[in-house]
């Protein structure tokens, strides 16, 4: 009795940059990989909304400058496919509101190929991917288990946006009491600051991308 192939389909790729040059550099070195499809491609943002109700996308590589306008087309192309953002800005302030905006993703442009492969496959799968350098990771991530439980409730709510007074009345501790948490967290993950707090809670998934206080 013959066992029929199980079905399979490439992950189905679109990417918008400005640059031609780049947009048919990345087309080629992700068409040699045969999980991936280029389906579209386009050189500003307005042309994508009539692109990608024309065509089933998986993942949309997008290179926009962060500010004000940009967050805004990531929030509106966010709802119909998702966004990993490729861009030179190294900042974790900028990759945060990306993330916060609804990209699904984040990469430096000046990272290899297969650096974004793994986005892409992360992403394609319903996960947030950022790159680990941003929340201040060495190359192999620290384990969650060093956290106590106390810890884990007070990165969760502080990656949420809660001041340390406000996460301090949800859990009925003292202020000083969260600040002393946070410092033995930011010592044992390796951050700097709130806000690689936040992505490290967002790679590892301690909170949901879109999650609120």
């Amino acid at each position: 009795m013959a066992i029929a192939a199980a079905s399979w389909m490439p992950i189905r790729v679109a990417i918008a940059d400005d640059h031609a040059l780049f947009r048919q550099g990345l087309r080629s070195l992700l068409t040699l990989r045969p999980e991936m499809t280029v389906v579209a491609e386009a050189d500003q943002v307005n042309a994508l909304h009539p692109m990608l109700a024309d065509v089933d996308c998986d993942v949309l590589l997008l290179d926009l400058q962060m500010d004000r306008s940009s967050l805004a087309d990531i929030g509106q192309l966010a709802s119909k496919t998702r966004v990993i953002v490729v861009t030179a800005s190294e900042h974790p302030e900028d990759a945060l509101a990306a993330i916060r905006a609804g990209a699904s993703g984040v990469v430096f442009k000046r990272f290899a190929v297969e650096t974004l492969v793994d986005a892409i496959r992360t992403v394609a799968d319903g996960h947030v991917w950022v790159m680990p350098t941003l929340h201040g990771a060495e190359a192999v991530e620290p384990a969650l288990e060093p956290l106590t439980a106390r810890e884990r409730e007070i990165v969760r709510h502080v990656a949420l946006g809660l001041r340390n007074a406000e996460v301090a009345t949800r859990l009925a501790i003292r202020e000083d009491t969260v600040k002393t948490h946070l410092n033995n967290v930011f010592q044992k993950l390796g951050v700097r600051d709130r806000v690689q707090l936040t992505l490290y809670a967002l790679r590892r998934g301690l909170i949901g991308m879109h999650e609120r206080p």
